[in-house]
């Protein structure tokens, strides 16, 4: 029989046993183990009141208990009460000054807290009582990131990593804070060391790869974790971002087989389906990509990459009614993804439905204001319309967040003379200008007559004397 399935049920008749004596109120008992087992299960379930009763019967019985008393800890502090739970730790500190689970559980309810530098205190205090000094340096890591301390989160992650390079967590936050703190290229000289001193170490090119990912180095990022494949050919997680890399560099092909990989040695899931969809829609093999998002959408009904990229399928075949249905099925999904919401603006636009694809910019400009295109195709709605003033109104508004980009500039400059506003236009266009000289070409397709062509050459070209 499957030990888990012993297990569960072992666990369940437990349950059943405790709350048919709180039901009868018997006194039931039970050894300290199984009241932790009760006790962690409630934690599980989120049940904290359940736990805290089961804490209370299990405290009477094994008064001086230390696992009961953390467990009532995390349930007190589950339900909010995180003064109370600091103050029963702090009394079970003074009878076990150097317990492990205590001075852990402490620390962690004062990153809770917001008081994360207080937790580190109690960290450092761990690492000479603890064998796996990697989880302590990882959460000294933590709570360091979550004051916005990221160097010295990142010098955290490092000690961890240092003492077990498998602790992929500190690997992932390594990488986040490197990255936030402006040091991830520096980075790489750090993980080659790793590689210098074990050259076999499968984990030590899988980080490499990460960074070179996250710089957008594909290349270099799909040689680093194919060597981490090659070391070890069950690495799973390796073949998987691989994948994505391969993808990244439009080598469709060779990701559909690092994917297939992925899914032989970890089984079916639905973020790998949607990746071979992505895949075969990268190769215009529409039907197929189509079968592949279907298959996600089998094990996760909710997953909207799937419903996108379905929609994204048709959209690109230009069945605009059939890609915005599921496009909107991607919103009900997740309806903070402003890619979602861009999508579907174009496909509405195209549809004809003009009043339904400016709702859908608009909220796709809400959520992602940096995203020039959305500015651009939004006011390009009005001014197509001929309502040049509500165009222009929406590009301004678009060079206040973007206000380095040159292309918002040259629109505005187009939406301007188009209106007449001749002395408006060129104070934008000479900031065009200044921006990026090269990309003045964009003005022409705004303005197919010669004769306006020639005036707007013989301005930029005095501007280029200048």
């Amino acid at each position: 029989m499957d030990k888990n399935f012993r297990r569960n049920r072992e666990e369940k008749e437990i349950i059943k046993q405790f709350e048919n004596f709180l039901r009868t109120n018997q006194n039931g008992f039970f050894d300290s183990r199984t009241y932790e087992k009760i006790i962690q299960f409630y934690l599980s379930k989120n049940k904290n009141n359940k736990a805290l009763k089961a804490c209370e019967i299990a405290a009477e019985q094994y008064p001086f208990s230390v696992e009961i008393t953390v467990l009532k800890a995390q349930a007190l502090s589950n339900s909010g009460k995180h003064e109370d739970a600091l103050e029963l730790l702090e009394e079970a500190g003074h009878m076990h000054p150097n317990d492990v689970e205590v001075n852990n559980t402490k620390a962690d309810i004062l990153c809770q807290t917001g008081k994360y530098i207080d937790a580190v205190a109690i960290y450092h205090d761990l690492l000479p009582n603890v064998e796996e000094k990697d989880e302590v340096y990882y959460n000294i890591g933590m709570a360091y990131q979550l004051a916005g301390q990221y160097k010295k989160a990142a010098a955290a992650y490092k000690n961890a990593i240092e003492i077990n390079i498998n602790n992929t967590n500190a690997i992932y936050e390594l990488a986040f804070c490197l990255d936030v703190s402006g040091e991830l290229e520096a980075s790489i000289s750090y993980y080659k060391a790793f590689i210098d001193e074990d050259p076999y170490s499968s984990y030590a090119w899988y980080n490499l790869g990460i960074v070179y990912n996250k710089l957008t180095q594909y290349e270099k990022a799909v040689d680093a974790y194919e060597y981490a494949t090659i070391i070890d050919d069950g690495f799973s997680s390796a073949y998987f971002n691989l994948g994505n890399a391969l993808i990244s560099i439009e080598k469709y092909g060779l990701a559909i087989d690092a994917f297939e990989k992925t899914t032989a040695l970890e089984g079916a899931s639905d973020e790998v389906y949607c990746r071979m969809g992505e895949c075969f829609e990268g190769l215009d093999e529409f039907e197929t990509a189509i079968k592949y998002f279907r298959k996600a959408l089998k094990i996760d009904d909710k997953n909207g990459e799937a419903w996108f990229g379905i929609g994204n399928c048709l959209s690109r075949q230009e069945k605009w009614i059939q890609a915005a249905h599921f496009f909107n099925k991607a919103l009900k999904a997740d309806d903070n993804n402003p890619l979602f919401w861009q999508n579907l603006a174009e496909v509405e636009y195209q549809a004809g439905n003009i009043i339904s694809s400016i709702e859908a910019y608009q909220e796709a400009c809400l959520l992602d204001s940096s995203n020039k295109e959305i500015w651009l195709d939004w006011s390009f709605i009005f001014f197509e319309q001929g309502d040049h003033e509500r165009a222009i109104d929406i590009i301004q508004n678009g060079i206040e967040e973007l206000t380095e980009d040159a292309e918002l500039y040259y629109r505005a400059t187009a939406y301007l003379i188009s209106a007449g506003k001749y002395k408006e236009a060129f104070v934008y266009l000479e900031n065009a200008l200044i921006l990026d000289f090269e990309e003045h070409t964009v003005l022409y397709e705004f303005f197919p007559r010669l004769e306006t062509q020639k005036a707007l050459f013989k301005i930029i070209e005095q501007y280029r004397t200048k």
